[in-house]
Formats: C-alpha cells, sequence, structure tokens
C-alpha cells in the first residue's frame, strides 16, 4: 500500500541513503518512471520493493531531484499546510537560546528539516529565500504564517543567488509582506546596523558570523586590520577594545556604509580604506607595517569543486600575507565561506602558511557558524564556514 501520493522509486543506493537520513535523492537514482506533476509536488518515495522511504518534494529540473520531508508513510503523516506550520514553530522555539538577539537565522534549510527554505530576521524585516522548487511555490503562503508567528512589520524575498540557477528557478527580489522601505536596524551585541534588505548581499548581512564578530572583539587589542570587511561587522567588534581599527573593503557602496556604521556607532577610531585586499597586504609588508590583531573574511573563493585549486593558492596567498604583517603575539581570525573546502583541508591550508611565513602558532580556537545556523550531521555540506582564531609568536 503506497497511499493517495503519487509515487516515485528510488535505487537501491538512493533509498539507503534516505534511510541514513542523507535528505537528498540526485536524479540518476531515480528508477521507472517519474510522473509529470506541478511544480513543488510532494510524493511519496518508495524502493524497488515498493517498500516506503518518505515522503519529499520532487523537482521537475533541479539535479537534486528529491528533498526529504519526513521518514513516514502518507498514512501517517500528511504533509500539508499544518505540516509547514509545526514544522516553523519548532524552528523558531529552537532559537530561544538566542533571546534578546534581534538579529538571527530562524530557519536554516535541511537543518531545521524544511528543506530549500532560509528565513533571516533583522529587527522588524524577515527575508526568506527559498532554494528548492517545492518551498518557492509556497513562499507567499510561508511568509504568511512566518509574519503571524514573528509579528514582522514586513516580509521581504531575496530570491536572486546563483543557487537558484542550479535548481532550475527564476531569481527575483521583492516585497512581500507589508509596506515601506525595506531599511532596518539590527544589533550585534552593543553596535547598530543599517541594512536594505533588497539590495545589499546575501539576505542583507553576514548573520553566519554575528558570533564570530562578537568572540574577536572579546580577543583582540592594539592595532586592528580587518580585511574584506563589508558593513564593518568584525570591524565595529573590534573596535571595543582595539585602540584602532583599519577596514579594508573593494565595494565603494559597501566601505561607504562601513563609514555610516561606525559613525553611527560613535566609533571614531575606525577607518575605512577602499582597496584590493591581495594589494593593502602587499603594501604593509612592504613598509614593514605591524598589526596586533588581523581579520581575513574573505567571500567564497570555491564555488564548485573544479576551482578548489586556484582557491587554495588565493587562500593561501592571503593567509601568508596576513601573517608577516602581524605583530608578535598577534591575532589572525582567518575565515573561509567555501563548502567546498573541508575544514581540515582549510586547516592544513592556513598552518602551511604559517610555517611559509616562519612564524609558529597557537590554535585558540576552531569555530564555524552560530548556533542560528546548525549543521546537519548527514549533509556535509551544510557545514560551510570556518573560522580559525590563531595567535601568531
Amino acid at each position: 500500500m503506497t497511499g493517495a501520493l503519487p509515487t516515485v522509486t528510488v535505487s537501491p543506493k538512493g533509498a539507503h541513503a534516505l534511510r541514513r537520513l542523507h535528505p537528498w535523492t540526485y536524479r540518476t537514482e531515480l528508477e521507472g518512471q517519474v510522473p509529470e506533476l506541478p511544480p513543488g509536488s510532494v510524493v511519496q518515495v518508495v524502493d524497488r520493493q515498493r517498500n516506503p522511504v518518505g515522503q519529499a518534494f520532487l523537482a521537475r529540473r533541479s539535479p537534486i531531484a528529491l528533498r526529504l520531508l519526513t521518514r513516514r508513510a502518507p498514512q501517517e503523516e500528511v504533509v500539508d499546510d499544518a505540516f509547514f506550520r509545526a514544522r516553523l514553530e519548532a524552528s523558531l522555539a529552537r532559537r530561544s537560546v538566542y533571546e534578546g538577539r534581534d538579529a538571527l537565522r530562524l530557519v536554516h534549510g535541511e537543518a531545521d528539516g524544511l528543506p530549500g527554505l532560509f528565513v533571516d530576521r533583522y529587527g522588524s524585516g524577515l527575508v526568506v529565500q527559498t532554494l528548492s522548487e517545492g518551498m518557492d511555490v509556497r513562499k507567499e503562503s510561508l511568509a504568511r504564517v512566518l509574519q503571524g508567528l514573528t509579528g514582522s512589520a514586513q516580509v521581504v524575498c531575496r530570491d536572486d543567488a546563483s543557487g537558484r540557477d542550479f535548481e532550475g528557478l527564476m531569481r527575483e527580489a521583492r516585497v512581500l509582506l507589508g509596506e515601506g522601505e525595506p531599511r532596518v536596524t539590527y544589533h550585534e551585541g552593543e553596535n547598530a546596523f543599517t541594512v536594505d534588505l533588497l539590495t545589499d548581499m546575501k539576505t542583507g548581512a553576514f548573520l553566519d558570523q554575528v558570533d564570530n564578530h562578537l568572540r574577536a572583539g572579546e580577543l583582540a587589542r592594539g592595532e586592528a586590520l580587518d580585511l574584506f570587511s563589508y558593513h564593518g561587522g568584525f570591524a565595529l567588534a573590534l573596535s571595543a577594545r582595539c585602540s584602532s581599527v583599519l577596514a579594508v573593503e573593494q565595494d565603494a557602496a559597501a566601505a561607504a556604509r562601513i563609514e555610516h556604521n561606525a559613525r553611527a556607532n560613535g566609533r571614531t577610531h575606525v577607518h575605512v580604506q577602499h582597496g584590493n585586499a591581495f594589494d593593502v597586504l602587499r603594501a604593509f609588508e612592504k613598509e614593514g607595517r605591524r598589526f596586533d590583531t588581523v581579520v581575513l573574511d574573505p567571500p567564497g573563493l570555491a564555488k564548485r569543486k573544479e576551482g578548489l585549486g586556484t582557491a587554495l593558492r588565493a587562500y593561501h596567498e592571503l593567509n601568508l600575507r596576513a601573517f608577516k604583517v602581524l605583530a608578535p603575539d598577534g591575532l589572525l581570525v582567518t575565515c573561509s565561506c567555501s563548502g567546498k573546502l573541508r575544514r581540515d583541508a582549510f586547516e592544513e591550508m592556513v598552518l602551511g602558511a604559517a610555517q611559509d611565513a616562519r612564524r609558529a602558532v597557537q590554535v585558540l580556537e576552531r569555530r564555524g557558524a552560530g548556533l542560528d545556523h546548525p549543521v546537519l550531521a548527514t549533509l556535509p555540506e551544510s557545514e560551510y564556514l570556518k573560522a580559525l582564531f590563531l595567535r601568531a609568536l
């Protein structure tokens, strides 16, 4: 008995992976006739022997054909509006550890049992991203539920990321609910930041780094250099304990935003340099300039596995130059958000750069994204952000 839902059969390999709690099935693992269904349809998944495996979104174009929603059969659990509301409520409840914080991720896709759905809160605004066909067709109804659960004044759709291309989905950015300008204020610790939910990078800011911003601010000292500063998340956190902070940012609009945020928070000792981080590091090394605290938080340099070698060389160059401008007993915070770069390979690269710079280092902390961006243990791809806090002797 397979219930009333359309049925999709998966190979033994695909069934094994789903039963081992991996949430995806690639199209190569589908067998038999795949039904032609409306976008975002839910199907029952069975193995060759017609044994139920679970229920999943079926994508029409994505290489990831199935995204698991539940291992229960339709007779045991119905995937309807009440199902998604319950998952949203559970996801929000998990964030109670961040009580009082006005900016955090509320839903983190597969890790919260909502494949392809990401929701960020910034003050009075919510940003929704859908990276699966199943969530894409439901974003209007999900936005209404989310607004009711959170009391947010506005819900914005930021479905303009490149991940949509992989899924065969159109890109768009628009206001789903609410009125007024999508420009809001949120806080990281005692610092206030202004963000445009429709035009700024990602969903507006890098919320996965907030805990690392705050921790770096606790450990920093002396003169600080923050490279790839974006809107100054690290820079303003460092300024609480540092005598001066130089924030380097190549994008002119982002550099202007750092200056705005620094002024708004009274951080007069935060200075902004508009420039390329590689060039700036080479110039400082040539000048013999040294910093007590250095932060490296570059964009993802390895978008695909094929580009990993080139990305590793770029990461190595950055870290090598950072070690050369780091004062004795200085703190280096170095990060990578490249999902294709494994944590062990990242650490090997950083420590190799330290050896090439002839610097002995202490590993103070190994960190990742905050607790609001949980890693799903059976989905290694969800552990994308790596951060090392090092002291160079």
